[in-house]
């Protein structure tokens, strides 16, 4: 069950950790690149900015973006900005999430996210979390998977497992640090893969952002997954 009051609080504790390690860069960093295809880490940047300005719609109940090209030309517009304005962009964005989360309201109710996906909105700090933790990873900016707490690493191993469940192109797969397990891909009608790995390995895999190269697989090949 989502606990929406501790996940804002983690959600401010990532962000001040963003904040304070790309504080650190100057303004030549903004154009490198990301470990994101394609993105520079002022695109990474400017997407945290205007993803929490997305889900300030949501809980106002807005619609998410005005649209998916409206969405990418933010990201392209704000992208080439100076460090500062990025830093004072992220964080006026967080403080703005963080207010109109703060107003009291049914966290039990299903809002509609992008491409038509719903969820309740008590789901929507931890989706922010996730946002935040791993596109500070995919900065390349020596924050790693390993470097996330490990409650969140477990939640969104859980999260992401569930999201391939059922999935018709996913061959039945359970995954297991050693400790805990969950099962993705599709029903067990066949016999299961199982993927075993460090935590920060299951969710590299998961999320698109490592390979198998430190998961080892038995009964069959380790499964590809569909783009998130």
């Amino acid at each position: 069950m989502m606990d929406h009051a501790h996940d804002l609080a983690s959600v401010r504790d990532a962000t001040d950790r963003l904040l304070s390690a790309v504080g650190e860069l100057d303004n030549a960093s903004v154009t490198k690149q990301s470990r994101l295809p394609g993105w520079t880490v002022g695109h990474v940047l400017a997407h945290l900015a205007r993803n929490a300005d997305a889900l300030v719609n949501v809980l106002e109940g807005r619609p998410m973006y005005a649209g998916a090209e409206a969405r990418d030309a933010d990201i392209e517009r704000d992208a080439p900005r100076p460090l500062a304005a990025h830093l004072d962009d992220v964080r006026e964005s967080a403080a703005r999430f963080q207010r109109a989360a703060a107003v009291p309201a049914d966290w039990s109710r299903t809002v509609v996210l992008r491409n038509g996906v719903t969820d309740s909105a008590s789901a929507l700090p931890f989706r922010r979390w996730a946002e935040v933790a791993l596109h500070h990873v995919d900065l390349g900016i020596g924050h790693e998977l390993e470097d996330l707490p490990a409650d969140f690493t477990e939640r969104e191993t859980g999260f992401l497992a569930d999201r391939f469940a059922g999935h018709p192109e996913v061959a039945p797969t359970r995954l297991t640090d050693g400790t805990r397990a969950w099962r993705t891909g599709r029903e067990a009608q066949e016999p299961e893969i199982t993927v075993t790995g460090a935590p920060a390995d299951l969710l590299g895999w998961l999320s698109g952002r490592r390979g198998g190269s430190g998961l080892t697989v038995t009964g069959g090949p380790l499964p590809a997954l569909p783009p998130l």
